[in-house]
């Protein structure tokens, strides 16, 4: 039996929106980025987080922090914020959606990133990403 919220999907897209009637939906999934050039800034992205939670966590809130590091543990981003947990039926969990839009965000190197999502500042998932120096295409070939 779950007794703490916990993290069901993380992922990174190119857009991401929540109908209203709570669908999830994904565009252009992705856990790489070809760069043209080093550093780069990627325009934007989108982390989709579907956390749930027991009736024990109802009608709380919980302090949700989003961390990038890159691959020597370098902290490159962290986003803190309280999400409400609403009430939910009959006992069983609720599922909660949340969105982070980025935008404009630098990346100095190729390599190994990570985000990591923390809950109650105790990580409950993490989503890798790469980063890699395009190939630049020789004019005619």
């Amino acid at each position: 039996m779950q007794f703490t919220m916990e993290v069901k999907l993380s992922l990174l897209a190119d857009y991401i929106n929540v109908t209203a009637d709570k669908k999830l939906n994904l565009m252009g999934l992705f856990t790489e980025i070809s760069a043209p050039v080093l550093p780069y800034t990627h325009p934007q992205m989108y982390l989709a987080l579907q956390m749930e939670a027991p009736p024990a966590e109802w009608d709380k809130d919980k302090k949700v922090e989003i961390m990038l590091m890159d691959q020597d543990a370098n902290k490159i981003l962290s986003v803190v914020n309280n999400i409400h947990i609403p009430k939910g039926k009959s006992g069983k969990p609720v599922i909660v959606n949340a969105i982070i839009n980025i935008n404009n965000l630098q990346f100095k190197a190729e390599g190994d990133y990570e985000f990591s999502i923390l809950v109650q500042d105790d990580v409950k998932d993490s989503i890798p990403l790469r980063v890699n120096l395009a190939k630049q295409q020789k004019p005619g070939s």
